[in-house]
Parts: structure tokens; C-alpha cells; sequence
């Protein structure tokens, strides 16, 4: 199986940021850092919000939220690589997380996983070429009694078989020319 096409050119992320690091949201931003600068552990909401914003953290945002918050650009990167919920590289429209916790794992979790890296073309942590998917690991969605569990975005996916694999990828494929055929039209 090759990995997924699913568009000839790599699209732009549907962010504030639209998916370039020289289109930062400055009056967005500045406002997010003003909410959180003052109060006690504001750093870490302001991030997620201008994560939730841009969609990942460039250094342009890590730059001025840096500065708003008159700490070093190294002081809050820190804390972007620190936590895992943060990412500095944008990510795919669907962000597809395999669990990898001891019950998924028993179960076929890194069949799946390696599935899924093979139909996608990527390794874990990566992103296809054209935005579409990311690829990253999970240790524990609670759903031990329905592993292996795959989530896509906010969808649990249970009792995953390598052998779907493709056919999940596909439907979120479909989904996406749907989307963007209905936009066009």
C-alpha cells in the first residue's frame, strides 16, 4: 500500500495564521498576551490560545509572547517543548493519535501504528506534505477496554485493525474533498 495523495499541491491550514510563519496575527496576539501577562501562570493559556489561534507556534509567536511577557524567547520555548500539547511545527487538518498504552499496545497498537505510518507516507510526529494529516502517539485515552483506540481530532476510533487503516484514511479523504468541493461550488 503507497502512501495517501490527496491533493496534487500542498494546501494552506485554515488557521488565523494560514499556514505561514510571516502571517502572524499581531493585534490577536497582543490581545491574548494582554489578558494573560498579569495574572499568575498566564503563560501557559496565553500559548494555548495562540496555538488554538495559528494552529502551532512559530517563532514569530514565541518571539512576542516572549516579549509581552518579558521573559526570554528560550524561557518560553522551554515551555513549548516541555509540554507535548504544544507543537512548533504546524500540524495536519486531522491529527491522528495512536495509543500506544500498555492495553492498546497488547491489543495491536504499534500494528496499527506502522499502518497508519505506511498509508500516510509519514512517521510519527510528521505531517503529509499536503496538511492534511499528522501522525503522533498517545499513552492512555481511557478507553482501555475498547483498544487498540485511535483518535482523529476529537473522535475516538475503537477496536482498530491494521487492516482498516485504509479505509479510515480514505472516508477522512472523502470528507475533505467534500468539504472542499462544497467550498468551491
Amino acid at each position: 500500500m503507497s502512501a495517501v495523495s490527496t491533493t496534487a499541491e500542498p494546501s494552506r491550514c485554515a488557521c488565523a495564521c494560514g499556514g505561514a510563519e510571516a502571517e502572524v496575527p499581531e493585534a490577536q496576539l497582543d490581545e491574548i498576551i494582554a489578558e494573560h501577562r498579569d495574572k499568575p501562570g498566564g503563560l501557559i493559556p496565553a500559548l494555548q490560545m495562540a496555538q488554538a489561534l495559528c494552529g502551532h507556534l512559530p517563532e514569530p509567536v514565541i518571539r512576542r509572547i516572549a516579549d509581552g511577557f518579558g521573559k526570554t524567547v528560550s524561557e518560553v520555548t522551554g515551555v513549548v517543548t516541555f509540554y507535548s500539547f504544544f507543537t512548533m511545527r504546524p500540524r495536519g487538518k486531522y491529527l491522528v493519535r495512536v495509543c500506544l498504552g500498555t492495553a492498546c499496545y497488547v491489543r495491536g497498537g504499534k500494528s496499527v501504528l506502522d499502518a497508519f505510518k505506511k498509508k500516510l507516507g509519514i512517521d510519527v510526529g510528521e505531517t503529509t506534505p499536503d496538511r492534511l494529516f499528522t501522525l503522533e502517539v498517545g499513552r492512555c485515552f481511557g478507553a482501555c477496554g475498547m483498544a487498540p483506540v485511535v483518535m482523529v481530532n476529537d473522535d475516538v476510533h475503537q477496536r482498530v485493525k491494521p487492516s482498516r487503516v485504509g479505509d479510515l484514511v480514505a472516508k477522512l479523504v472523502a470528507e475533505e474533498a467534500a468539504a472542499s468541493e462544497k467550498e468551491h461550488a
